[in-house]
C-alpha cells in the first residue's frame, strides 16, 4: 500500500463528497477518507478556507459538507492532469 500525497488526499475528499450527491455528514466523510481525525480536520479547514468545500448546517443543527463550484473545477482539472501524466507514462 502506497502513501497518498497531499493532492491525492484532497482529490479523494472532494470525490467522496461528489459521489454522495454533493452532501455528506462529517463522520462518514472522515471514515471514507481514511484519515486520522486530526488530519481530517486540518484538510477540511484548508478546503473550506480555500473555497473548495462549504460547511452547511441544516435546521436540526447537523453539519454537512458540499462542494463549491471551485471544488468541482478542481476535480475536473485534477482528472485532466492525471490523464496527461498517464498518457506520457510518468
Amino acid at each position: 500500500m502506497t502513501r497518498r500525497d497531499r493532492l491525492e488526499i484532497i482529490h479523494d475528499i472532494l470525490s467522496i463528497i461528489r459521489k454522495h450527491g454533493n452532501s455528506i455528514l462529517p463522520t462518514p466523510l472522515l471514515r471514507y477518507s481514511n484519515l486520522s481525525t486530526q488530519n481530517f480536520n486540518r484538510y477540511m479547514s484548508e478546503l473550506i478556507e480555500k473555497g473548495l468545500v462549504r460547511e452547511i448546517q441544516d435546521e436540526n443543527g447537523r453539519r454537512y459538507y458540499t462542494l463549491t463550484d471551485k471544488g468541482f473545477k478542481f476535480l475536473e482539472k485534477y482528472q485532466k492532469i492525471r490523464e496527461f501524466i498517464e498518457e506520457f507514462g510518468l
